[in-house]
């Protein structure tokens, strides 16, 4: 039998309707929808391990034969790690909450464009340290001129050239969302922290663009260091390039974003003349 275009037509509009009276009749669809898991079987497991009593009523297994364990999988047996690392490596990627990550040290300016980011260090190193080594072994390493500093936080010593907040102090901006900045040091941190802050915005934007470093953990460790230069070198590509872009108009018109430094924090040392520069802009914001 020949049928036409008209004929077609009609057939699929039929079968269109007809599935449309199914759905709309059927008590409900064969299949849930999909659900996300709250974390990866890697995060449940590290969550564990914190507790060494919770560790063992789970596994049956203390934690110094588990990883060797895992090793001997690993290396005899063809046990494909979650992190492309072994068990003996992994310890030193922990961050002080207890995740495996790299630290990434980054500098910005004020429009979010990173203009020198150091990754592939391992989570457990100390922020003071990534930014002492990168200062002698990178000769690319954007060196403030003379006169000029950059903003850090806390976590890194107030030496000629980098201006620290006061230490013991409140320093956040949500800190003194409910009371206000008292004081000279107070309010020179409050001030320091919103411009500070730019850093944290950045790197907002950054995880937000760019999911892959969400599940970055798959991958060997050094492939998880070109994909974070990747990443950094789009998102400077794409703020340059002027064009409308959610992720960017989004922070740029929120509030302000705090990320607590993953890090392992030690009291950071203050050396030089940067402690009469910041006390001479605290006195000239807070007379």
């Amino acid at each position: 039998m020949d049928m036409y275009p008209e004929d077609e037509d009609e057939e699929i509009d039929f079968y269109i309707l007809a599935m449309a009276h199914y759905l709309q009749n059927k008590e409900r669809l064969p299949y849930a929808p999909r659900r996300a898991p709250a974390m990866t079987g890697l995060q449940w497991v590290e969550e564990k391990e914190m507790d060494p009593k919770a560790f063992y009523s789970m596994f049956k297994i203390r934690r110094s034969v588990f990883y060797p364990l895992h090793d001997t999988l690993v290396e005899k047996y063809g046990l494909r790690s979650t992190c492309n690392m072994s068990s003996k490596e992994q310890p030193k990627y922990h961050n002080r909450k207890g995740v495996t990550t790299q630290n990434v040290m980054a500098i910005c300016d004020f429009d979010m464009r990173f203009i020198f980011v150091v990754v592939g260090w391992p989570g457990s190193v100390h922020d003071t340290r990534v930014w002492a080594d990168a200062r002698v072994e990178y000769p690319s390493f954007p060196h403030p001129p003379n006169g000029k500093y950059y903003l850090v936080d806390s976590g890194y010593p107030n030496i000629d050239g980098y201006l620290a907040p006061y230490k013991g102090q409140r320093y956040h901006v949500h800190d003194f969302q409910q009371v206000p900045p008292r004081g000279r040091n107070e309010t020179f941190n409050h001030l320091h922290s919103s411009l500070q802050n730019v850093i944290e915005r950045s790197f907002g934007v950054l995880k937000m663009k760019w999911r892959i470093l969400l599940g970055i953990r798959r991958y060997k460790v050094e492939t998880q260091t070109m994909i974070i230069t990747a990443c950094t070198c789009l998102h400077n590509y794409i703020r340059e390039s002027k064009l409308p872009d959610e992720h960017f108009t989004m922070v740029e018109n929120g509030s302000y974003v705090h990320e607590e430094s993953a890090s392992h924090q030690f009291a950071p040392y203050d050396e030089g003349n940067m402690g009469s520069v910041r006390d001479a802009i605290a006195a000239s914001v807070f007379p």
